[in-house]
């Protein structure tokens, strides 16, 4: 079917799509495929409606099972004071999870569906959700602009004050009061008294921009401290950082005001980004088209503009399924 017979699709016709794509790969029954049949011909937008699905089913399947083992291991963790029993339940549900992984993520449902993401927000005083940036006022005074679907935990209980970093970027502008303020992220340590600075979570660790003052960075626990002053960075992870840099911080925490700037970063990096500022999922397929590499200033509110511009550079396909999922490969 071309693009001009492409019919318009109802989300009840979606939903049944999926539905019925689902009960398929789950050994039907004689009665449940002659259902099937009569339903896909009785309007051209099932078959429609369907063909996107087993589309999208194809491409989610692999990570949804992915995304679907880590939050069984994070339920375990949930039930870990509670019986034997119980937690090798757990495990059993890891199908039944997967199955559930690939219909939200083919859905794309409202804020997406990201791995352990209501682990980190049943735990966090403070959200954002995804297209929002948030400044929220401590305790202290102290403010926090949380970057686009981030979440923090305060915790001002212990002599010091704390904030872990549980999902996304924060942007600290920390009131001077005598007690150390403390940001963990990952498995390392920013610690300040007063200053302005970012934290931002990446995959394998965190990274530490400031923008003005002095910050201690640790790796871990008891590693060796850096300092960082205005204009310096550095990247952490798996216990150990790397070496310290001079950036333009203005630039890099331009998300404040709306701006995603880069200079020869890949593609995959931005595409990361810009999932925090997309309602449904963006699903980047070519390994060869993530490594390319990526130099500009982009307008944070408006993803199809961004990956628009992207494309006529770059020269990828780009398809968007349902009005909440992008394609690129």
């Amino acid at each position: 079917m071309n693009h001009a017979q492409r019919v318009t699709l109802t989300p009840a016709q979606e939903q049944a799509a999926f539905a019925w794509l689902s009960l398929l790969h789950d050994q039907p029954s004689a009665g449940d495929q002659l259902t099937f049949s009569h339903w896909l011909q009785a309007d051209p937008a099932h078959a429609e409606a369907y063909a996107q699905a087993q589309v999208i089913w194809e491409l989610s399947e692999a990570p949804a099972r992915t995304l679907a083992d880590e939050d069984a291991v994070a339920l375990q963790g949930y039930l870990h004071a509670m019986d034997n029993s119980r937690r090798s339940s757990v495990r059993r549900w890891a199908g039944a999870l997967a199955m559930a992984a690939c219909l939200v993520l083919m859905i794309g449902v409202g804020a997406g569906w990201q791995p352990l993401r209501w682990a980190d927000d049943l735990g966090a005083d403070y959200v954002s959700a995804p297209g929002q940036i948030r400044t929220v006022t401590l305790a202290d005074q102290t403010q926090v602009t949380l970057d686009a679907d981030s979440a923090i935990a305060v915790d001002f209980s212990r002599g010091e004050r704390h904030v872990e970093l549980r999902r996304g970027a924060g942007f600290f502008n920390v009131t001077h009061t005598g007690e150390p303020f403390v940001v963990d992220a990952e498995k390392g340590q920013a610690r300040v008294l007063g200053t302005q600075f970012e934290v931002r979570l990446q995959a394998h660790g965190a990274r530490v921009t400031v923008l003005s003052g002095r910050v201690g960075v640790t790796a871990q626990r008891n590693a060796p401290q850096q300092i960082l002053t205005a204009g310096q960075q550095v990247a952490y992870g798996e216990g150990a950082a790397e070496k310290l840099q001079t950036v333009d911080s203005d630039a890099q925490l331009a998300w404040r005001q709306g701006w995603l700037n880069y200079y020869k970063a890949s593609l995959a990096e931005v595409v990361e980004d810009l999932r925090r500022y997309y309602p449904g999922r963006i699903l980047l397929l070519d390994d060869e088209l993530a490594a390319r590499r990526v130099s500009g200033s982009f307008p944070s509110k408006d993803p199809h503009a961004v990956l628009s511009s992207l494309q006529g550079v770059l020269g990828f396909e780009q398809r968007e399924v349902f009005g909440q999922i992008i394609i690129l490969r």
